[in-house]
């Protein structure tokens, strides 16, 4: 079987929009080399919505690390949220952009780390609200997709079951936190390439090493 890297993600996870600009720059040298697959984590699937209040704190503290690390900026409309809990109507779920994310694959299968870098981007920096139908409109328009198309899929049973589906291959991959990138060389062997932030260097540098040994 042809080697398959999987980037497993969530459109909520802030490290994983600080790993964004070095899972695309890969996504850009290898892409034509070896397919890339983006699994969403599903990360927060609360039975009962839980208000951004609850994990603001935490955000709070946590995002300037992010930020020192990566390099990535968080916008002022999405910190609002973590400065301002008590009045934000956010209800996080990772649902919603996990099945937006398996109908842009149908679509556009070459091009799945653009768009879940784009899902974290109107999260983390514009302050869209991922729970939102409107939330996507204008990823629609970027990607000429046909509006009644997506939001009939977006509203379907099928999609919401792929979605499910990939929380739970994530469990199976054993990843139990995100960003995480595999690569999978046979029906049963994975080589794990990154468990959280990983810099370009480090990260291509275990690719190659894998890709070595496989002409070897």
């Amino acid at each position: 079987m042809k080697p398959t890297i999987f980037y497993c993600y969530d459109a909520y996870c802030g490290w994983c929009y600080g790993f964004s600009p070095v899972i695309k720059k890969l996504a850009e040298t290898y892409g034509n080399l070896i397919p890339f697959e983006v699994l969403s984590g599903g990360m927060i699937t609360p039975e009962k919505p839980v208000p951004i209040s609850v994990t603001a704190s935490f955000i709070d503290k946590a995002y300037p690390t992010v930020e020192a690390t990566t390099g990535i900026k968080f916008g002022a409309d999405y910190l609002w949220h973590i400065k301002n809990p008590d009045l934000s109507d956010w209800f996080p779920n990772s649902e919603m952009p996990a099945i937006a994310l398996c109908i842009f694959k149908e679509l556009y299968p070459n091009r799945q780390v653009e768009f879940a870098s784009d899902l974290q981007y109107a999260l983390h920096f514009e302050g869209r609200d991922l729970t939102d139908k409107e939330a996507y409109r204008h990823l629609l328009e970027k990607y000429s997709i046909n509006e009644e198309m997506f939001y009939d899929k977006l509203a379907s049973d099928v999609f919401k079951e792929q979605a499910h589906y990939e929380f739970q291959l994530c469990k199976q991959l054993q990843v139990t936190g995100f960003p995480c990138v595999l690569i999978q060389v046979s029906e049963t062997k994975f080589h794990l390439l990154a468990r959280g932030f990983t810099n370009y260097e480090d990260l291509t540098a275990r690719l190659d090493a894998v890709l070595k040994d496989l002409t070897t």
